[in-house]
């Protein structure tokens, strides 16, 4: 099953998150510092985090009992939780502990942002979108706010790229800004230049027949890469006979080499595409790119170049 975007904001809206964000690195002063000390993010926030592993179901159903409206909705495995009155956080300690940090800044971030944190008493997080519009663009604006201090804003971006475009780039990088490569990866796409895109597949599973077959979990895709191609309507299932599923490694292997795909522009022009595959056994990241968006100093293809 495709994930939901979870973290798409107006123009009005990501200025208004990322000017927050930048006041958090700032209050912190956290900026130039690797991984972003989340501590001191917390702190500027004004707000604790409940160590104790009490996240657990008799907990969310007494402040579900508590809580009104949206919070009533029906939710799956609540993952984050930010109590606004005791200016409490609760992270579900069963979590990977990346995936905990970024968890632990979508909850401060409930709580740094002022409109949020007056507007509900309790924030809950859950795996599926709450059905209340509301409750749902805070959590993109939770979303960016984390994402936006992790990688420092534009900081991740600019090291980047000074590096040579590859798969390896975002990948090496995330250990440095303490994000998890899915994020990594993910940040380096959507705020790259280049016409580039990724698509994200969950691990592929043996079917005879088929040889495998890979389900689409999400993709995403740079500015540019949109204006010349628009949405591409991925398949929700890849097997070997796709261009794409046969870049996916298999039998212990954690990346493929490059490879020359070609891809149809929103107007039917066929551009000539590199693509490389790396897992990390989670996910399949297949990183695609134009080959004429490899530099910046040569226009081989009409109408791109670096801003």
């Amino acid at each position: 099953m495709i994930k939901p975007d979870d973290s798409r904001l107006t123009p009005a809206q990501y200025a208004k998150v990322r000017s927050e964000a930048e006041r958090a690195l700032s209050l912190a002063g956290a900026l130039g510092r690797f991984p972003t000390p989340i501590d001191d993010i917390m702190a500027a926030a004004n707000v604790q985090e409940v160590k104790e592993d009490v996240l657990n179901e008799g907990f969310i159903l007494k402040l579900r009992r508590q809580a009104s409206g949206a919070l009533k909705s029906a939710l799956s495995k609540v993952i984050g939780l930010f109590d606004a009155k005791a200016r409490l956080v609760f992270i579900d300690r069963t979590l990977h502990v990346v995936k905990q940090t970024f968890v632990r800044l979508h909850e401060t971030g409930h709580a740094f942002m002022a409109w949020q944190r007056d507007l509900y008493a309790v924030v809950e997080d859950c795996d599926q979108t709450i059905e209340a519009a509301t409750a749902d663009l805070f959590d993109r604006e939770a979303n960016v706010f984390a994402s936006e201090v992790v990688f420092q804003l534009d900081g991740f971006t600019k090291e980047a790229e000074e590096k040579t475009f590859g798969i390896l780039v975002p990948v090496n990088l995330s250990k440095k800004y303490g994000a998890s490569i899915y994020s990594s990866v993910r940040r380096y796409v959507s705020h790259n230049w280049r016409a580039c895109t990724v698509v994200v597949l969950n691990p592929p599973e043996l079917n005879p027949g088929d040889g495998f077959r890979a389900s689409l979990r999400r993709h995403c895709s740079s500015p540019r890469f949109t204006e010349i191609f628009g949405e591409i309507n991925w398949p929700l299932v890849f097997t070997p006979d796709h261009p794409v599923g046969a870049m996916i490694p298999i039998n212990g292997r954690k990346m493929s080499g490059k490879q020359m795909i070609s891809l149809k522009d929103r107007n039917g022009h066929t551009h000539e595409c590199i693509a490389e595959a790396f897992t990390q056994t989670y996910q399949v990241f297949i990183l695609i790119h134009a080959v004429g968006t490899l530099t910046s100093s040569s226009i081989i293809m009409p109408g791109i170049r670096k801003n």
